[in-house]
Order: structure tokens, then sequence, then C-alpha cells
């Protein structure tokens, strides 16, 4: 059966499954991010985070086979380790305030307005990152953070950006590495997901109802990378980033605030 969500549940969910896949693909790297708090607006958050894990993985197996041959494997392989760690205390996070929905609705409301704080500061930060390979240890911490905060909220982009900026790989490789590590990120989150009753048999039928969107959003993903430059798209993303942070931490409709 079908979860009993609110209608406008449907409308949130196909924007965040398609920006999903657009993202997976490497066009408007803030697209993914605005899937979970967008989702937590119409429903609980860990139903959302749940609900959106298995559309993840299926979103990272069509854009491996696209980037199967293009990342870099030094970056990989002191990103990992880390992102274990992230994800294991990000369960924990989850256990422990499982059913307290406020608090998560604050947390996600925070990681998403922290995403979009990043994604302003980041054009000066490139500033003042070289070429250089960053050292294992950084890649071990910003890894770990990548990890907690995907497991939160499917969040992991920014700790890891700080990783592989400085490097200033390819376009494509830069992009390779990316799809391969959040694709490894999501298949092991599945092992807390399931030990902490986070994926339910109730969600099915919606994952198999909105899965042809995951296909759709790296297709158009693909095309729009090939063709266009992403940052009027990234602004209109991060706009609704930020708005949809600041209803999750405030609680109430931002229309019903302006007009109240």
């Amino acid at each position: 059966m079908i979860p009993d969500y609110p209608p406008i549940f449907w409308v949130y969910a196909v924007i965040a499954i398609t920006l999903l896949g657009i993202s997976k693909a490497g066009f408007g790297a803030g697209a993914a991010v605005l899937g979970t708090p967008l989702l937590s607006v119409a429903i609980p958050v860990i139903d959302a985070a749940a609900l959106l894990l298995p559309l993840l993985i299926i979103c990272d197996i069509f854009s491996i086979f696209h980037y199967r041959n293009r990342y870099d494997r030094q970056s990989l392989k002191r990103l990992l380790p880390g992102a274990i760690t992230g994800i294991a205390l990000g369960a924990f996070f989850f256990g422990f305030f499982q059913g307290n929905q406020q608090i998560l609705k604050t947390g996600i409301g925070i990681l998403a307005i922290a995403f979009v704080l990043h994604q302003v500061a980041k054009s000066a930060l490139e500033r003042f990152h070289t070429n250089r390979k960053p050292a294992a240890i950084e890649g071990a911490f910003w890894g770990c953070v990548s990890g907690f905060t995907s497991t939160l909220a499917h969040a992991g982009g920014p700790p890891v950006m700080m990783y592989l900026l400085p490097q200033k790989l390819p376009r494509d490789l830069f992009v390779g590495t990316t799809v391969i590590f959040f694709a490894t990120m999501n298949v092991t989150k599945l092992i807390p997901y399931q030990y902490l009753g986070l994926l339910k048999v109730g969600n099915l039928l919606t994952i198999l109802i909105l899965s042809p969107l995951t296909y759709l959003g790296v297709v158009l993903g693909i095309y729009l990378n090939k063709r266009f430059n992403d940052v009027w798209f990234n602004r209109v993303i991060y706009t609704l980033l930020l708005l949809t942070g600041l209803q999750l931490i405030i609680g109430k409709s931002l229309l019903k605030l302006v007009y109240s």
C-alpha cells in the first residue's frame, strides 16, 4: 500500500527526484541537496531520508555507467574510510533523535542553509585554493563530515568539495570521482538505515512510481552538462533551498508568516 502522504508530497517528490537525477549527472551541484529538506516540509524527516535513499542508488547506477572509467582513485582511497565513520555518527544522531521531529527538522534546515552559505562563499574560497594534493588526513576529515551530513540529509557535497577543489581536477574526472564516492556511500547507508528501521516495505510502491524520474533526471542532466552553464540553474536551486531551510527551522509556512 502507498503511505497516506498529503497531496503536496507528490508535487515535491516529482521536483526532488528529477533534480536528484540532474545533479547526479554533474549538472547543478545543489540540486540533490534540495531533496530531503523539500520532502521534509510535507512528511517526517526520517521518512524523507529513507524514501530518497533507494532513489539515489537508482540514480547512482545510471551515473556510474556514464562515469565508470573517469575518476581519481587516490581521492577515493582517502575519502571513503572517513566517510564510513561519518555514516556511523550520522546513524547514531538519527537513532538518538528519531522520536523528536522538530529537532530533526531544525537540523535539516540548518544543513540546508549552511549549504547555501557555503555556495555563496565558494567563489571566495576558490581564490585561496592552490593546485595541490591535500594530505591524507584532510581526506579522512572531510570524508567523515560528508558521511555524517549525507546520512542525515543526503547532503554530503560541500565537505567533499573542500577536499577536491584544491586539486583542480578536469571537470569529467571531478564529477566522476564524486559519482563513485556517493554511490559507495549510499549503498553503505543501507546498513544503518535498515538497522534503525527506516526502510519500510510500504515505501516500495512509492519508490517504484517515482523511479522513472531518476532516469529522466540523469539523461536531462547529461544533456544540460554538455550544452549549458549551470550558474543560473544553481542560483534558483539555492534560493529554493534557503527558503525550504528557513521553513523547516521556523516550523510554519513562510507565506503565512508574511501575511500574518
